[in-house]
């Protein structure tokens, strides 16, 4: 699970990522200021490449790339 966190981390634009459920997915979060919506997807995609080119594992792995932008405002 370290190892899929650690290749999604070697990729610019990359805030954080974390394996969930045994190494079967993997979520990354992008900064947004950096990745937009089309370079989200084919982060996905280029992520996805690199764990196939580089592990061993039986079945598939969910790799799911989350780009947020938050706006807060109050009212008083």
């Amino acid at each position: 699970m370290r190892t899929l966190e650690e290749i999604a981390k070697s990729f610019d634009g990359v805030e954080s990522a974390y394996a969930l459920q045994a190494g079967r997915e993997i979520r990354i979060l992008v900064k947004p200021g950096t990745i937009d919506d089309l370079g989200a997807m084919r982060l996905s995609k280029d992520i996805s490449k690199s764990i196939e080119d580089s592990m061993q594992y039986p079945g598939q792995i969910q790799v799911t790339v989350i780009r947020e932008t938050r706006a807060v405002g109050f009212a008083k």
